[in-house]
């Protein structure tokens, strides 16, 4: 196993960790711990850094596999979904945006697997990265500001939260539509 896809299986590694430290985040409860909070944002963040990590070694080095191709993405899925998951619990993310990201993932997972059944590999597409990054950056605002802010910021911060996740149910949207008519093929002549 090369470099880029032990940094993936680091990621899968990392998020339940991650879950274990927001379980005990408990925001807007008489339990909330602001420091589990902090910690979930920073394995968070560590968690993202190799999803860019990994991608740039495959890259750079000609180290992309169809390994990597798969699990890569599937990574970023577990970590983001269960980020969501949580921010939902916690009553700051719609349910409505958690499903859009699930009804994308599990979309683009059922076109993978009829092109996989064909021996095609398909890699993500720009727009699946950019919702990647958005979805990233909106966990890491959540799970880290939150540790920064004071009882007045409270009100302003959950406008920004709650902002950045309908933007992330847009691009969401927007790149979920854009994949599946770049590979509307695997529709048109599937059995």
């Amino acid at each position: 196993m090369n470099l880029p896809n032990k940094l993936t299986m680091l990621r899968v590694i990392l998020v339940p960790v991650f879950m274990v430290f927001a379980a005990f985040g408990r925001i807007g409860t008489a339990d909330y711990n602001r420091t589990a909070m902090l910690a979930a944002g920073i394995i968070f963040a560590a968690a993202s850094f190799t999803d860019f990590l990994d991608g740039y070694i495959a890259r750079k080095q000609h180290l992309v596999t169809d390994f990597g191709k798969f699990m890569d993405p599937l990574a970023d899925k577990c970590l983001t979904t269960a980020a969501f998951i949580y921010m939902v619990v916690d009553g700051i993310c719609h349910p409505v945006v958690l499903a859009v990201i699930l009804f994308r993932e599990f979309a683009v997972a059922g076109v993978r697997m009829i092109a996989a059944e064909r021996g095609t590999v398909i890699a993500a597409n720009l727009w699946g990265k950019v919702k990647t990054v958005l979805q990233m950056v909106t966990i890491i605002f959540y799970y880290v500001v939150q540790f920064f802010m004071g009882p007045t910021d409270i009100l302003a911060f959950g406008l920004i939260v709650q902002v950045l996740c309908w933007l992330v149910a847009a691009v969401t949207v927007l790149s979920g539509a854009i994949y599946l008519w770049q590979n509307r093929a695997c529709f048109v002549n599937a059995k």
